[in-house]
Order: C-alpha cells, then sequence, then structure tokens
C-alpha cells in the first residue's frame, strides 16, 4: 500500500528550444532539452522511491514521447491547465485529495527522504511546508490543503518567490517548517551545482 500523500511533479516538455531556455546560451538548444530530460528521469526515479502516490502533471501536454514512456511504468498524467504557473499548480492542488507536495524537476540534490520528511512534518501539525531555492524560488512546497493565495499575484520565476510564499503563510496564520535550502538548475551558474555523471552523453559538455 502506498504511503499517505501525493506528489505532484511538475516537468515541462523537454523539447529543443522551449525547455531551459536560459541555459541556451551555455549549452545550446539540444543539449538543454538534453539536460532537462535528465533531470526529470532523475526526479520521477527519487518520487517512485518513496512510496507515495505520484502524478506527473505535464506541460504544454502529455503528448511528448518521454512522457508517454512514464504513463508505461503506470504513472498518471495530467496536462496542467492555468496562464500562469500559480494557477496551474493551485488546480493540481485542488485536484487532489489530502496532504501534496508539489516539485519541480530542477533540484538535482532532491532525496526520497526530503519528500518522506514534508509528508511527516504535515502529518504533525503542521499546514505547509516549504523548501527554498538559494536562487529565491522554492523547489518544494508541501500543503495540507490549498489556499489561493499562495498562488496568486507571486513574481513567478523571479527571487522573491520564497519570500512572498512566507508572507501569504504569516498572513493566513499557517503553521509550517522550511526544508534545507537547495540549488535550482535554471542559469548557467547555475550549472555548477550538477554532478559530473549529468553532463554524460550531453555534447561538448562530457
Amino acid at each position: 500500500m502506498s504511503a499517505s500523500g501525493t506528489i505532484l511533479v511538475f516537468a515541462k516538455a523537454p523539447v529543443a528550444g522551449e525547455a531551459k531556455t536560459r541555459l541556451i546560451p551555455a549549452l545550446g538548444a539540444a543539449d538543454a532539452a538534453a539536460l532537462h530530460e535528465r533531470l526529470i528521469g532523475r526526479t520521477l526515479a527519487t518520487a517512485t522511491e518513496t512510496g507515495f502516490r505520484m502524478v506527473l502533471w505535464c506541460h504544454p501536454d502529455a503528448r511528448h514521447p518521454l512522457f508517454a514512456a512514464w504513463r508505461e511504468n503506470r504513472i498518471p498524467l495530467e496536462t496542467q491547465t492555468g496562464d500562469h504557473l500559480g494557477e496551474r499548480m493551485y488546480r493540481a492542488f485542488t485536484a487532489t485529495k489530502g496532504p501534496a507536495v508539489v516539485i519541480g524537476t530542477d533540484c538535482p540534490d532532491l532525496t526520497a527522504g526530503d519528500l518522506a520528511q514534508a509528508f511527516r512534518l504535515l502529518a504533525t501539525g503542521n499546514d505547509a511546508v516549504l523548501g527554498p531555492a538559494l536562487d529565491g524560488g522554492y523547489w518544494l512546497l508541501g500543503l495540507n490543503r490549498p489556499d489561493h493565495s499562495l498562488f496568486e499575484g507571486i513574481d513567478w520565476g523571479g527571487n522573491r518567490v520564497a519570500a512572498q510564499t512566507r508572507q501569504r503563510l504569516t498572513a493566513l496564520g499557517w503553521r509550517w517548517e522550511e526544508l534545507a535550502s537547495r540549488p535550482d538548475i535554471d542559469r548557467p551558474e547555475d550549472l555548477r551545482y550538477l554532478p559530473p555523471s549529468f553532463f554524460n552523453r550531453i555534447g561538448d559538455t562530457t
């Protein structure tokens, strides 16, 4: 039986020229997309280890062959809907029963233990769990119940996302805890956080 809780994995299709666009100046379009595909695979493998139910929320849709391959591994696929990231996450949370955590695929340091810890914290009196990223965003948000204020009017993609989320949690009067700060791989300067194995078979970065 699966542990209680659902992991919502948000992933963009690894299409060259559309994925990891901020890494294209350093890697080129094809290699940026290849790196993104490897990050997705590692994230899904890590989430699978936990025993929690997992749903892969795909953008712009679930038709990419990589997503189809995970469907064959019995991972449920859903399509993200909404005009911005916050709206898409809010809809994913509201479509999910019980405690849930949302993660992206940009954190190479993510572990199954991180995900298990987030659910433990949600089960022991916390309303939310936040995993802040070094760039000012967050790599995980866990909720026992969603509130629209956590997802509207946030500067998505900027360096104030975690700070703004903390402000909203405080305004709600919620109890929350934070996990360790971790790097996200979004910009060329973030590539230093990747282990060498991630560069295997990725063009000239090997």
